[in-house]
């Protein structure tokens, strides 16, 4: 650290040092081609006013004395403590600043339907693994959020508890087969139910529930609208997601690899109706893409509000170059006085 080096240490010259520094002030760097634009205009003049005297010299009584370079010693310290002057200006800093963000977070539940219906290819691949690319994503784009998911067909079971491993819920989430429960159907009532039974006992001051399926309640020991009344006992918000096309739908290819379609049918009014008593909204997609997009506006609408605290601690060194300045000047002005500097010149 540049901190620890003191005054006339020779790294405050180094290029990774300076390219270190916060510059508070840094428009006085435009003062250097100004400060060498007016120092050749007073070699010039100078030069044009000195009165010289011509000698002829043999050349062989002509010689080079190594020690005639020091006269550019006076100009060059002065030339120096100009550029130190304007590095100080400039005002080089180092900032060391720290950020804490914390938020109180939500608790979410991800309720999602793997009956043999999210087999069917309205969606590519198919609904499941649209679903869960997208679930994904959600889960991906959350700070400081619980998040848990429950699976159902015929049964529901909690697949994850509310965590903030979102490495790991990713990985139950990109784990879900269609076998992972034998009974057939789609207990949507019972799914709330579990997701409820993991929400309830939540500290959180927004607990929310994201359903997705796309059939009828066919399944399951407790009505879906008796298991949204539960919820909302314990202050859960709800979103239903119907996913897919009501109708013939394709599934599959038969023996001579024509596409095979299948009727389907969506309970659209129940999953609308626990939403309303969820106090959350209803919404209907047929492709990835509309999917996508209620999950981009559940998450824009269950944000957690983020606090953030920054500290700021600010060195200052331009002292240093500007005493590094002051020496090179009182150096120039004692060689004014010497052999290097022809003082009836100046």
């Amino acid at each position: 650290m540049v901190l620890a080096d003191s005054m006339f240490s020779l790294r405050w010259f180094r290029p990774e040092t300076l390219q270190s520094f916060d510059w508070e002030a840094p428009f006085w760097f435009y003062l250097i081609p100004v400060a060498i634009l007016i120092l050749l205009i007073r070699w010039l003049v100078i030069q044009k006013l000195t009165r010289k005297m011509p000698i002829a010299l043999i050349k062989k009584d002509i010689k080079n004395d190594p020690i005639s370079i020091l006269r550019f010693l006076p100009p060059l310290l002065f030339a120096l403590s100009l550029l130190l002057i304007i590095v100080a200006l400039a005002r080089p800093q180092s900032t060391n600043e720290q950020v804490e963000q914390w938020s109180e977070g939500i608790d979410i539940m991800l309720v999602i339907d793997i009956s043999q219906s999210m087999e069917l290819q309205d969606f590519e691949p198919n609904r499941l693994q649209a679903a869960k690319e997208v679930a994904e994503n959600f889960v991906k784009g959350r700070f400081q959020d619980r998040i848990g998911l429950v699976v159902f067909s015929g049964d529901a079971y909690s697949r994850a508890p509310l965590t903030t491993d979102y490495d790991l819920l990713n990985n139950y989430i990109d784990e879900i087969e269609f076998d992972l429960i034998e009974n057939r159907g789609t207990a949507i009532g019972s799914a709330i139910a579990v997701g409820t039974n993991r929400l309830r006992e939540s500290n959180s001051k927004s607990r929310v529930m994201i359903l997705l399926s796309d059939g009828e309640n066919t399944a399951g020991n407790i009505d879906p609208i008796t298991a949204a009344k539960l919820a909302q006992a314990y202050n859960i918000k709800i979103y239903t997601i119907a996913i897919g096309k009501e109708g013939r739908v394709p599934f599959g290819r038969d023996p001579f690899g024509r596409v095979r379609y299948v009727e389907n049918n969506l309970d659209e009014t129940t999953l609308r109706e626990i939403a309303k008593i969820g106090s959350g909204n209803f919404y209907r997609v047929t492709d990835k893409s509309a999917l996508e997009q209620v999950f981009s506006q559940i998450d824009q609408l269950e944000k957690a509000e983020i606090k953030e605290s920054r500290y700021k601690d600010t060195t200052d060194f331009y002292l240093i170059y500007l005493k590094w300045a002051i020496l090179l000047l009182l150096c120039w002005l004692l060689l004014k006085s010497t052999f290097m500097t022809n003082a009836l010149s100046d």
